[in-house]
Formats: structure tokens, C-alpha cells, sequence
């Protein structure tokens, strides 16, 4: 099967799966009661910032350095485990790559998970994959599958009843290749509109986003938005929404209105940052939302996350050239990421503030996917030796072991949990900590339970799959 036709198939089931929730019923919540063994746990964190390295972060030339080999012509590919160099970190134990010194200052604040594993899914894809992480569920499914950020949301509610619960930043939805399928996994599903993410694909843009049209007065903006509701109620396209659907979806608009006419709306205009805190943040459009995050976060938002965005064969999807790719990258997001750490401690913030930087998979020089998979290669060139510098990188989708780095949010400091062996298959040797594991940590984290089910189509769906997500406990301190 080609990586054309495995796409539009996977449009289809994702289509089919969204009519089916929007004809549904009210999801309803399966109690405690209703199974004695659920018990939610009691939260070390109030919100929670995903950091979201979109397109296959290599674990090996960031956060799980290997043996170094500098580029030279007619070097052999197979002893090409690291393209950098490791650095030392605030923590005797733990080594990073070089280019990530902000962040290895700040290392001592943080838990390395370096044994993260992915499934393959048969044929390897960003939208897949990235659906999968999102979602805890490997598509297709029946329903259309909340993103962990709409579980927070429907879960726990609003931390601030104007602040949208859920906050995407950085995600254009449109025009950037495979769109539609990373639309599909930025939702909130079966749950409702509601509980989906605000959409600030531009942060530098974000305060047009919270307030009326220019020349339009707030009384005007309030008719228009009692027109729209009756529009709505008439349309022809009720029919095929659920009555659930059609009031989730007003109550979504009460709720940008509400948010339009309060102070916190203020929040959003990262241009009201002071300037020398401004640059910190300002290495482009990365750091300008890891900023926002951190406003958006101070004044109560939810569930953020901020995305380096996925294109094809751009920023972390490094099928070719991937060194100097990576080189880049560092530069963008190493000073934001270990700013918005210290300005979460400076403010107080960061116990309670649970932050992960993470990706769908790491990648290998040679490998694709893990040693004997059957995934077709995605490698734009095949070389056995170095001979121009565009060779020189990670450039294979590898899924048998990768890294989250996490903050905060009752996490230990200066821990590091798993590994992976030091020569390739860089496969993880101990402690593996699959998607499930990773989601039910950070809802226990939240405060809840990884077995939480609603009831939906007559059948219970968990928060992890099937409840079997359990939280790695060795990560809180």
C-alpha cells in the first residue's frame, strides 16, 4: 500500500468516525459509584502545557545522546548513532546534546523519560502517529477520539470560567500539507465543541482572536451573535447533529463572548509583554507561543499546547539534511522552552504547572520503524557512506525508543527514568513507558483517573484505552 492511498484511507475513517459523533448522544460520565474501583487520585497539578516537537524528534541528537561521529566525507552511515555531541547538564547523571544548553541549565528541575515506546501502526505516518499520542487510540476507531487536552477540559472543567480549558498553539489547520488529518486528532471528538481547542495558529495574532472585529461596537457584536444562534437553530444542518452537539456548539460561542468582554482577554497580547522579557521568548513563531502559553497559563487557562508544527520534510521531519535542520531547531526552541520554565518558577507556577515536551517518534540513520518491521522506508535517499552534508542526520522514522521531558507538576527534579541502549537499535532496555502509561500519568498528575469512562454509543470509553493506562509512580516526588 503507498503512503498516498494509506492517507486517503485514513480520511475516510476519520470522516466516518466524526458523522457518527455528531449524531450522537450526550456522552455521559460512568461514575465512581458505578465501579468501586475507580477512584480519582489527588492532583500535583492545576495545568498542564504540552510542548508538542511536531514531526519526529530524534531522542539521539537531543535528549538521549549516543556515540559522536563529526561529518566527513566517505564516513559510513552505520556509525552514525548521534550527529552532536553531548553536554554536560545541572545533573551529574544526565548528558544532552549540544545546542540545548538552556536547557541543560535547568535540567535539575526536570524528570528525562528516556524509554518512551511507539507502536509502528503497520504503516508508519505523522498523522497516524500523531493521532495516536494525542488521543490514546490507534485509529480508525467507530467514534471520533478526544484529544487529552478535551479530556482535561470535559473532566475538570475551566480553572477560570472566562478561560477556554483547552488552548492549541502554533497549528495552522489549513494549507500545510496531510491538513485534514491533523485536524483530526484537534478536536474534541464524541465530546463536543465545547471542549475543543481554541485555535491560535499565530501567537503574534492571538489578541485578534479576543476581541470584536475592528469598527464593530460590543453591542453590535452581541446581535450578531443572538442572529447567529437563531441561524443555527434553523439550519437545515441540525439534522444531522444531536441535540447535545447543537447546544455544545452555542455554548462554545456563550463562551467566546463571555471571554471577549473580560480582562483576561489581555492575556493574549504577547505585544504587552515587557520588551526584555519579550526577547527572551522571541526566536519565531515557537517562541513567540511558548510565551502566550505562559500568559494564557498565569491567567488560568487549562490545557495548552504549543506545537513546532508538523509539515512534510520540515522543522522535526528531517528526512534529509537533518543535522543542519536539527542545528536550527536547537536555536528555536532551547531559550523559550528554559524561559518559560523559570518564568513558571519565578511566578510560582511550575509545581503546579504540568510541562512535557514530547513527539510522536524518535528517528535512526539506518532504521526504520525497529529492527524486522515490515514499514515502508520514508527515507528521501539512500547512502552507505557521507558524501555531501545533507546525508549527515537522523532521517528514519524509529519507534523503539524516544524521550519526554517533563516539568513540574509534582514530577521529580533532576530525575532520570529509563534507557535505551547505547549502540543501535537504540531500542529501550528498561522501563518502557508506552502511550498509555505516559497519558495515564499525566492524568493522574491532573487529578484524574486513568480507568474515567463515559458512556458513548452504549459502550464505555476510557480515558486511556480500555483503562488499562497506569501511571508510572517512580516520576512523582
Amino acid at each position: 500500500m503507498n503512503e498516498q492511498l494509506a492517507r486517503r484511507q485514513f480520511l475516510k475513517q476519520l470522516a466516518a468516525a466524526s458523522t457518527a459523533a455528531m449524531m450522537a448522544s450526550e456522552p455521559r460520565l460512568l461514575r465512581a459509584a458505578e465501579d468501586a474501583a475507580i477512584t480519582h487520585p489527588e492532583p500535583t497539578a492545576d495545568a498542564c502545557i504540552l510542548i508538542w516537537m511536531a514531526g519526529g524528534m530524534a531522542a539521539p541528537d537531543n535528549f538521549d545522546p549516543k556515540h559522536y561521529e563529526p561529518f566527513q566525507v566517505g564516513l559510513p552511515v552505520e556509525k552514525v548513532v548521534s550527529t552532536f555531541p553531548a553536554i554536560d547538564t545541572a545533573v551529574d547523571n544526565i548528558k544532552i546534546a549540544e545546542g540545548l544548553e538552556g536547557i541543560a541549565s535547568v535540567m535539575d528541575r526536570a524528570t528525562l523519560v528516556r524509554s518512551h515506546v511507539l507502536p509502528d501502526l503497520g504503516h508508519i505516518l505523522h498523522s497516524r502517529h500523531q493521532y495516536h499520542w494525542h488521543t490514546g487510540y490507534v485509529p480508525p476507531q467507530t467514534v471520533a477520539c478526544p484529544h487529552i487536552g478535551a479530556w482535561i477540559a470535559r473532566v475538570l472543567g475551566p480553572r477560570n470560567p472566562v478561560m477556554p480549558a483547552f488552548i492549541n498553539i502554533g497549528q495552522r489547520l489549513e494549507g500545510v500539507g496531510e491538513n485534514e488529518e491533523i485536524k483530526a486528532f484537534t478536536t474534541a471528538g464524541f465530546f463536543g465543541s465545547e471542549f475543543g481547542p481554541m485555535n491560535l495558529p499565530y501567537p503574534e495574532e492571538a489578541a485578534a482572536a479576543v476581541r470584536p472585529p475592528k469598527g464593530m461596537e460590543p453591542g453590535r457584536f452581541e446581535n450578531r451573535y443572538k442572529f447567529f444562534r437563531k441561524l443555527v437553530d434553523k439550519s437545515p444542518q441540525r439534522d444531522y447533529l444531536s441535540d447535545y452537539h447543537q447546544e455544545s456548539m452555542l455554548r462554545s460561542l456563550e463562551n467566546a463572548y463571555r471571554l471577549l468582554g473580560s480582562k483576561e482577554r489581555a492575556a493574549f497580547d504577547i505585544s504587552l509583554e515587557p520588551k526584555e522579557s519579550y526577547e527572551k521568548y522571541d526566536t519565531g513563531r515557537f517562541g513567540q507561543g511558548c510565551l502566550l502559553a505562559r500568559r494564557l497559563v498565569e491567567n488560568g487557562a487549562r490545557f495548552v499546547e504549543v506545537t513546532t508544527e508538523y509539515i512534510p520534510f520540515i522543522h522535526w521531519d528531517t528526512h534529509k539534511d537533518g543535522h543542519t535542520t536539527v542545528d536550527r531547531l536547537h536555536k528555536e526552541i532551547d531559550r523559550p522552552i528554559t524561559q518559560l520554565i523559570l518564568d513558571l518558577e519565578a511566578r510560582g507556577l511550575l509545581d503546579r504547572t504540568l510541562v512535557v515536551v514530547a513527539s510522536e517518534f524518535s528517528r535512526d540513520m539506518i532504521l526504520e520503524g525497529v529492527p524486522g518491521s515490515n514499514a515502508q522506508d520514508q527515507a528521501t535517499f539512500k547512502v552507505d557512506t557521507l558524501q555531501e552534508m545533507t546525508h549527515y542526520g537522523l532521517h528514519r522514522h524509529f519507534t523503539g525508543g524516544s524521550s519526554v521531558l517533563m516539568f513540574g507538576g509534582g514530577t521529580k527534579k533532576g530525575f532520570l527514568y529509563g534507557e535505551t541502549a547505547p549502540e543501535r537499535p537504540c531500542l529501550a532496555i528498561k522501563d518502557p513507558v508506552n502511550v498509555d502509561d505516559l497519558h495515564a500519568t499525566m492524568f493522574t498528575a491532573m487529578g484524574i483517573s486513568p480507568q474515567t469512562a463515559f458512556d458513548v454509543e452504549r459502550r464505555p470509553f476510557y480515558a486511556t484505552e480500555d483503562g488499562k493506562g497506569r501511571s508510572v509512580s517512580a516520576l512523582f516526588g
